[in-house]
């Protein structure tokens, strides 16, 4: 990814930005909760005093998160060819577009646990388990020199699932474009070391739908495995940027995974396509997810959401031949278990194969 030019320079300072941004929206939230309590009565103030010691807990907690992420933000001026950024004008940034930039910053933590947590192993099995199972089926190890087989998986986020695979001894590439998983992937691939030896604590922003104060608190260590630790014949590496920008080349891909991938286009016809080009004859596309069209309730974001039904069509009318199908698979994302409010995915899974 190339961020030479100036309006790239921008996008890169804006995403650090939101991130340095992160301690000060977080406490100011917290803030104005204890504010509104010293405007209440006397005596309603009486019964909220375990709820203010509460308040103080999750300024500590935002601390703890604050921690973690000026490690994240730590050296990424560095990430892309040396390039170098100057530190972000902040009175030039409208409020409005910051706090939603911060929420993202909020869902990077959450992110971090789906993918790097024990908490999250759950949710991984559901979501990464079967895409991992069809390739070891498709292109056994035992059988075969794994390291040959080049794998795809855009869409990376935190570069677990893409992980994973290269543990197996596959060559892999993740490929992600936003910038919030980038700086994390980075931090947490290149410098954590030892297991669980970081901690996050990501229910603490909601306040909605809380059984306990303590489940609000609930601490994430991570990462659950060190991420250094991959098979020597292994070859795994993260690409920064757009995926129908980046993989042009055809016939060049063995296999590509996706997993909550498909439904980030604006044109899935775009994404299907491309991943069609890019495989080598006798090759498989492997994916599972929902359909939860990401730029459906965008303003100026056109956009094609279409029913699995017609997904299919576009699948099989390009030329893939599906051997595998399933619907339904329960799954979930960057889910709280201990949250009053539950919601998941009836996701499908299924195995295209480019013919010879």
């Amino acid at each position: 990814m190339d961020y030479s030019g100036a309006q790239e320079r921008a996008h890169f300072e804006r995403i650090v930005h939101a991130f340095r941004s992160y301690r000060g929206r977080a406490l100011k939230h917290v803030k104005e909760r204890e504010e509104f309590i010293q405007s209440l009565p006397s005596h309603h103030k009486k019964l909220l005093n375990s709820y203010k010691s509460h308040l103080k807990k999750q300024k500590v907690c935002i601390q703890h998160n604050a921690e973690i992420i000026n490690q994240i933000i730590t050296g990424v001026e560095s990430m892309f060819e040396n390039v170098q950024h100057e530190p972000l004008n902040e009175a030039g940034q409208d409020l409005s577009t910051l706090d939603l930039d911060v929420e993202k910053v909020k869902s990077t933590i959450r992110q971090i646990v789906r993918d790097w947590s024990p908490i999250g192993e759950k949710e991984r099995s559901l979501c990464y388990g079967p895409i991992i199972e069809q390739i070891v089926q498709l292109y056994p190890p035992d059988r075969l020199d794994a390291s040959s087989i080049n794998i795809l998986v855009p869409g990376t986020g935190l570069g677990r699932l893409a992980h994973e695979i290269a543990r197996r001894g596959y060559s892999c590439q993740g490929n992600e474009f936003s910038l919030f998983m980038l700086m994390a992937s980075n931090f947490i691939l290149n410098k954590c070391r030892g297991p669980n030896s970081l901690r996050v604590y990501p229910w603490v922003h909601t306040g909605s739908n809380q059984l306990t104060n303590e489940n609000q608190l609930q601490e994430a260590t991570f990462p659950d495995q060190d991420p250094s630790e991959l098979p020597p014949q292994a070859q795994f590496t993260i690409a920064a940027g757009d995926f129908l920008e980046i993989y042009t080349v055809a016939n060049s891909w063995d296999c590509v995974a996706t997993s909550f991938f498909i439904d980030c286009a604006n044109n899935i016809v775009g994404f299907i396509e491309t991943i069609y080009k890019i495989l080598k004859p006798g090759g498989y596309w492997v994916n599972l997810g929902p359909l939860l069209y990401h730029f459906e309730e965008q303003p100026e974001e056109p956009s094609i959401e279409l029913s699995y039904e017609e997904v299919r069509n576009i699948v099989e009318g390009i030329g893939f031949e599906i051997t595998v199908e399933k619907t339904s698979l329960e799954t979930t994302y960057t889910q709280n278990v201990n949250s009053l409010m539950q919601y998941g995915y009836r996701s499908i899974f299924f195995v295209a194969k480019k013919p010879l």
